[in-house]
């Protein structure tokens, strides 16, 4: 099939394949290490300089891949002071880990990655973190203008049904919720950007909102009694959904279109978010549907260049799970 077949998916043609597993695996550590040192240090052609004070004159290892500056003396990696800093693994396990993380096009488990890497699911699951976490502090970094569509939908909290119908309570109620149900609130341009965030309510987002969307903005939202209060600040358009899906241009297709993502990632994927990893997930999910239309290679590159430009992680390092470093 031609690169431009018509009708033909974008996944599905030669050009969202620009970047090979198996290249990056063969890699020598020169290789990697010199792959590693471009895309951190891609503002100086690969030249390192001290992360400290920012000095280009440094000092060069023969017998360890480490770097000294000439200005402050400190010593670093070409991982120091970034999400992989004090790593346990090869370079070139890294770059694996992010190529095949960006190959997920609906995301990638911690236990198929611990699988691929042959390393311990925690391994898998924090390093997984780190990358939701570079990705998502890129995510967050916007403001939305423009035409914008707004919507919620809820995730987590399952109860499950009693085996005989008489014992059956309905679980829409909130008297009988686990608790741990939360609200994934989707603001998404259309054409543009995508800004999730994690509230307990629909109402409860509204503040964010109105902080985070330009005045000006037109929004579009559905009929849910949430959103009333959006009238006040925007010009706002709603859509009944128990009538129709779309009236013209009104519409909130495309905040659709991401919860269509996340719940194929929740169900099919990870089988289940935990409530405090929910914010991490939806970020994951923003990005892979704002760049669903880059190539792997460029999914590979922005990833990579998120992590090893992201401070060492509060969260991950030294955490594991429930118990705090």
């Amino acid at each position: 099939m031609s690169r431009n077949a018509p009708g033909q998916h974008f996944l599905l043609s030669t050009a969202a394949r620009t970047l090979s597993l198996a290249k990056v695996m063969r890699m020598s550590d020169d290789e990697a290490f010199a792959t590693m040192k471009a895309i951190r240090w891609a503002s100086t052609e690969g030249e390192p300089f001290c992360p400290k004070c920012g000095c280009v004159a440094v000092y060069t290892y023969t017998a360890r891949r480490l770097f000294k500056c000439k200005a402050c003396a400190s010593q670093f990696s070409v991982t120091s002071g970034t999400i992989f800093a004090s790593r346990k693994l090869a370079i070139r396990d890294y770059l694996a880990a992010i190529a095949i993380f960006v190959n997920g096009a609906k995301g990638y488990s911690a236990l198929h990655l611990s699988r691929d890497l042959d390393v311990q699911y925690k391994t898998a699951f924090v390093l997984a973190h780190k990358l939701r976490e570079a990705l998502g502090a890129v995510q967050q970094r916007q403001t939305l203008d423009g035409e914008v569509e707004v919507d919620g939908a809820y995730f987590g909290g399952y109860v499950k049904p009693a085996n005989r119908k008489e014992d059956r309570v309905d679980r829409r109620l909130l008297e009988n919720r686990s608790g741990k149900r939360r609200v994934v609130v989707i603001m998404r341009e259309r054409n543009g950007q995508s800004l999730p965030f994690v509230t307990h309510s629909e109402a409860a987002a509204v503040p964010t909102i109105i902080d985070t969307v330009a005045p000006g903005t037109t929004v579009y939202a559905d009929e849910a009694s949430s959103w009333d209060a959006l009238h006040a600040k925007f010009l706002t358009k709603r859509i009944n959904h128990s009538v129709e899906y779309a009236n013209d241009d009104i519409s909130t297709n495309w905040a659709e279109s991401f919860f269509s993502r996340i719940r194929r990632a929740e169900v099919g994927v990870h089988h289940h978010f935990a409530g405090r990893y929910l914010q991490a997930y939806a970020n994951e999910m923003a990005w892979r549907e704002d760049n669903r239309r880059q190539s792997n290679g460029a999914q590979y590159l922005m990833t990579a260049g998120a992590a090893l430009n992201h401070p060492v992680s509060r969260q991950w390092k030294g955490y594991w799970q429930r118990r705090a470093a």
